[in-house]
């Protein structure tokens, strides 16, 4: 698997993402897009060009801001999709914030909460699913990002028969050619992206960013700058520790 992977990754290395993901969509019965609320929309348009039908999921954490609910329906409208909308388990999240409160990750760090609201649904997602396409990318975070590959096997979790394929077509991309496609395109995109939110989460856990600071920088600001990623993407962290 690891042989045909590299393989793959260095086929696709010049090719453009619509490709890999017409590649991806064209090996995989359940594969999934996932669409995070903020530039993943990026993955709808290229996907729904090729396969209107292509199933798109997001996590609902209960904490989003409005304008990213308000986008998410946009883009349901716009692309005339459906869209899989996972939530916690309604008992963990009451044990959790019965326990905890609703803002114990000012306290005592953000895993646990998204262990709950982010980690747990999409683990019963990708249950489902053989594959899944993601919108990573190399410049999003530097210290747990910088190696993704287009193509990987998932480490952190299994698919329906085992192993699960995790597409990042957007890996070898900047922020600026993300934002490229969007303008020529006419991409919808997060209001809160006009104002100054680059790297957009949890309502508590996200604030804009200012003027030459990285774009995890706006994302658990009150912890050291070390690895942020909530878990959805563990795998970056685990090969790294």
């Amino acid at each position: 698997m690891t042989d045909n992977l590299t393989e793959l990754n260095e086929q696709f290395a010049d090719k453009r993402p619509k490709e890999l993901i017409r590649h991806a969509l064209e090996q995989h019965d359940a594969i999934a897009v996932s669409f995070s609320g903020a530039e993943d929309v990026v993955l709808i348009d290229m996907a729904v060009k090729i396969n209107p039908d292509v199933k798109i999921f997001t996590l609902d954490t209960g904490r989003l801001h409005p304008e990213t609910y308000e986008f998410i329906e946009k883009v349901r409208k716009h692309y005339n999709i459906t869209i899989d909308i996972q939530t916690p388990d309604q008992k963990a999240l009451q044990d959790f914030v019965r326990e905890k409160g609703l803002f114990s990750f000012y306290e005592d760090g953000h895993q646990e909460c998204c262990g709950v609201r982010k980690i747990a649904p999409l683990r019963n997602k990708l249950a489902t699913l053989d594959a899944w396409i993601t919108g990573q990318r190399r410049d999003q975070s530097p210290g747990t990002r910088s190696d993704v590959n287009l193509i990987e096997e998932d480490g952190a979790f299994p698919g329906r028969n085992g192993t699960l394929i995790k597409y990042n077509p957007l890996a070898l991309w900047t922020s600026a050619q993300v934002w490229e496609y969007i303008k020529v395109f006419d991409v919808p995109y997060n209001k809160l992206h006009e104002q100054g939110f680059v790297s957009i989460g949890c309502q508590p856990c996200t604030r804009a960013t200012l003027p030459n600071q990285h774009e995890r920088e706006g994302r658990w600001w009150w912890e050291g700058a070390g690895h942020k990623e909530c878990g959805l993407h563990a795998g970056n962290i685990i090969s790294k520790s």
